[in-house]
């Protein structure tokens, strides 16, 4: 797996954080979120890096100062970005609209993007330091009456920069915010609005009214048998190890021979029921109980989900496949995959309602987290092609290896170079440190060709 290099001893010099208003005046309004957007689970921010080498083409311009610009101006047809949450009746999400501003720092720091190594996948080196926190009350980062998003510029000494972001989860998914961050582009390399126009459209994924569930939405529910609490919740984070693992080729070719003959799986179908299983059989669950793979399914570009062109609110559902541990171990491959593929296939359109109608029904509870392992597949989400004027980005991505209120929970899987410059998937798992080698064994096992 090619990593990231250890990096030099440095310091960043932040300057005080400013806040960027949209460049002209917007409307004045107040703007209600989707019922998928302020459940409990959306209330955190998300934050990406990308790193950019020099560009001669560029000399002389300061990325900090272009970059601020143009996100003034991107905020005008964007102005709810520019919004403060408010919190109504029923817990119900609402953006006031009165251009108040995203927060923005520009930074210098004595390293070049050469010293950060090959980097190509989460979590990015010292991301910490490249990205702009809000401020946290117990341990908890709170939404409401904050910016919705927190940018931070930092120049490197070789004339190339580091762009990092934090944006409010209830407010754009993943997909929407790379929409708002090619609008910036687009108008940092001298457009005069961006090619998409935005759409809220947040309507259609609004509760019934009466709200009436239709589905069981058992990633919403304790898993069924044992007493214990989970021990990927209770392990301090001292005893937590993360290591990536590459899926390659060989990989995905022994993974395909313990397939069912004649099921077509993708690679990610593949990779997730491998470590799902993996990941069981290393935690120790006892086999009575129940044990569970939530994935995140993306409504975009599906013929049944009427999204409208420029949607960048939330536009998707976590889908469960569950089994006990005793099924699931004692099960071939095959019998995880065959739960994948069903829980890939059973997010529609009316399932996306139905969730909208238990959130309000249920107060906007977060999905359960126990004897799961949630996973999210970025691999084709086109980080890299963010360009502000200075080319395409040397990293970009996520920031962590994982997302949202729980570390060791969620994963994401992108693609990658190993060592010796073979593509693959990768995944930066992060387990008890005494599971660890359990969990590689079992991925040996079941990764070996035949």
């Amino acid at each position: 797996m090619a990593m990231a290099s250890a990096l030099p001893p440095f310091t960043v010099r932040r300057g005080e954080p400013v806040l960027v208003a949209p460049s002209s005046p917007t409307p004045r309004e107040t703007k209600p979120l989707s019922d998928i957007d302020d459940s409990e689970g959306m209330r955190f921010y998300s934050s990406g890096i990308h790193l950019y080498r020099a560009n001669p083409s560029k000399a002389g311009q300061d990325p900090a100062t272009v970059i601020r610009e143009a996100l003034a101006q991107a905020l005008v047809p964007y102005y709810p970005l520019a919004g403060r949450l408010r919190e109504v009746e029923g817990r119900k999400l609402v953006v006031d609209c009165a251009a108040q501003g995203v927060l923005f720092a520009e930074a210098d720091v004595d390293l070049t993007a050469d010293d950060f190594g090959d980097v190509q996948s989460p979590p990015f080196p010292c991301f910490e330091q490249f990205i702009l926190e809000s401020t946290t009350v117990a341990g908890v980062e709170p939404v409401v009456d904050r910016p919705l998003l927190y940018v931070q510029v930092t120049r490197l000494a070789c004339g190339g920069f580091i762009f990092g972001q934090r944006f409010c989860h209830c407010v754009v998914d993943a997909p929407g915010g790379m929409q708002f961050e090619k609008a910036v582009c687009e108008i940092a390399r001298g457009a005069a609005a961006p090619s998409v126009a935005p759409a809220w459209g947040r309507e259609m994924f609004m509760a019934r009214n009466p709200p009436r569930p239709a589905y069981p939405h058992v990633e919403y529910r304790e898993p069924a048998g044992g007493v214990g609490v989970d021990r990927i919740l209770t392990t301090p984070a001292a005893d937590m190890v993360r290591v990536p693992f590459f899926f390659g080729a060989r990989e995905i070719a022994g993974l395909r021979q313990r397939a069912p003959p004649g099921m077509r799986c993708s690679r990610f179908e593949l990779v997730a029921a491998c470590i799902w299983r993996s990941r069981t059989a290393a935690l120790g669950y006892a086999p009575d109980e129940e044990v569970r793979l939530s994935f995140i399914v993306n409504a975009r570009g599906r013929p049944d989900i009427p999204l409208l062109e420029g949607f960048y609110g939330n536009a998707f559902a976590y889908s469960v496949a569950a089994a006990t541990a005793g099924e699931l171990c004692g099960g071939d491959l095959g019998f995880a995959l065959e739960l994948v593929k069903k829980a890939k296939s059973a997010v529609t359109y009316d399932y996306l309602v139905s969730v909208a109608d238990l959130m309000v029904l249920t107060g906007r509870p977060l999905f359960e987290v126990s004897r799961t392992y949630i996973v999210s597949d970025i691999s084709h989400a086109g980080f890299k092609s963010i360009d502000f004027g200075w080319g395409e980005a040397v990293y970009g991505g996520p920031a962590k290896g994982g997302e949202g209120p729980l570390p060791g929970v969620t994963n994401y899987f992108s693609r990658a170079k190993n060592g010796k410059g073979e593509e693959g998937t990768v995944v930066p798992i992060c387990l008890p440190k005494d599971a660890m080698e359990k969990f590689q064994l079992e991925v040996e096992g079941l990764t070996a060709e035949l």
